[in-house]
């Protein structure tokens, strides 16, 4: 079998996203495959800079990586067997937060006629194979779940110096609530900011896209077309524009909200370790992949009862109604003030992270390539 992989997604600026992380790791996790199974040949390359290569006739499947509903990313031509991954639907289950415009539309409309040149479908859950189903549609059968895992940087650390000089170059408090990742709607951060305000406890969120509401999440830097301006004129903006505006209010208003944008993996995992306590309090996810990070940390865990996070943490965490925020609230102090409490969940969670790894990944990948060549699928 000869498999190409589209590296495209990686210079989209997703390189430290779930979307790069999960192509970085699966390269490396395939390619540790192909060095033990002589039948299997892995090729790695960005399909849009080397379409010569799709042509040629040299791969049985050719795996794109990059699927946007708004924007035309799916082939045109069929020269292989066709698969794609596709993270989550979050723009099509919120279609009043995330509008397409009139370009977007006409995008999706040829997305979904291009699907037909789509030989398979992988997905990082359950809860977005749902989705592809009923959104686009596809046909359940040929759309298969694989779940993600964390890098191995992320574990327990028992460096006390280490913890203590990461925690000074971050500016840390002793205890505080840990947030990771990008903050558009459906990530439900203000349900988070106020929780922690009446909590009167420490907020720390990690990512980049906490510091860009500052310069572009809402001024005019970020107008993408006319209508916007017309928004901003008549004081009715983007609805995402005006969500990160919202946001900037209670960042400036709350000095126990430490942002510390980009923060690299061997950094970001000592302040897992450091963390009383994680929270990912979204109304939707595709899959939760800061959870699996802190449950490798040992850090308890806090997921609001959405489909995927419920998926993936299964009991190994507290929940919370994510409409909710004395729900939160109250799950907040019960670890903060309960230390066997605190310290069961951190168990369950390392046990919990033992359920995945990137060699899984990899391996129900290569069976679903099989699945496509042949049409057969292997029992589990």
């Amino acid at each position: 079998m000869k498999v190409a992989f589209d590296t495209g997604i990686l210079e989209l600026g997703d390189a430290v996203r779930g979307r790069g992380v999960y192509t970085n790791e699966l390269f490396g996790a395939l390619n540790e495959y192909a060095d033990t199974h002589e039948n299997f040949k892995l090729d790695i390359f960005d399909f849009s800079k080397n379409s010569e290569k799709l042509i040629s006739g040299k791969y049985d499947i050719l795996h794109y990586s990059n699927f946007f509903p708004y924007s035309v990313t799916l082939p045109a031509s069929h020269f292989a067997k066709n698969v794609i991954t596709i993270h989550d639907l979050i723009q099509l289950v919120y279609p009043q937060k995330y509008k397409p415009g009139f370009k977007g539309k006409i995008s999706f409309l040829i997305q979904k006629l291009r699907l037909k040149n789509i030989d398979g479908i992988l997905t990082v859950s359950e809860t977005s194979k749902k989705d592809i189903v009923r959104f686009l549609p596809f046909p359940s059968e040929k759309v298969e779940a694989v779940y993600l895992a964390p890098k191995k940087v992320f574990k327990q650390i028992n460096d006390r110096s280490l913890l203590k000089s990461i925690a000074e170059k971050y500016s840390l408090p002793s205890k505080f609530v840990l947030y990771v990742g990008d903050v558009n709607y459906n990530k439900n951060i203000p349900t988070l900011l106020k929780a922690v305000r009446i909590a009167g406890i420490p907020l720390v969120i990690c990512g980049k896209h906490a510091l860009d509401v500052e310069h572009g999440g809402f001024d005019m830097a970020s107008f993408t077309g006319p209508r916007d301006w017309i928004r901003y004129v008549s004081g009715k903006p983007h609805p995402e524009l005006e969500h990160f505006k919202n946001l900037l209010e209670e960042f400036t208003d709350n000095k126990k909200i430490i942002r510390t944008g980009f923060v690299p993996d061997e950094d970001l995992a000592a302040i897992y370790n450091l963390a009383t306590v994680y929270c990912q309090p979204s109304f939707y996810e595709g899959f939760g992949l800061s959870i699996l990070e802190s449950f490798a940390c040992g850090t308890p865990v806090i997921v609001s009862k959405t489909q995927a996070l419920m998926e993936i943490a299964g009991n190994a965490s507290l929940s919370f109604d994510p409409n909710n925020v004395n729900d939160l609230v109250d799950k907040i102090l019960k670890i903060f003030k309960d230390t066997a409490l605190s310290v069961k969940l951190s168990r369950n969670g390392l046990e919990k992270a033992k359920e995945f790894s990137w060699e899984k990944t990899a391996l129900n990948t290569v069976e679903f390539y099989k699945f496509i060549l042949s049409g057969k699928k292997t029992e589990k």
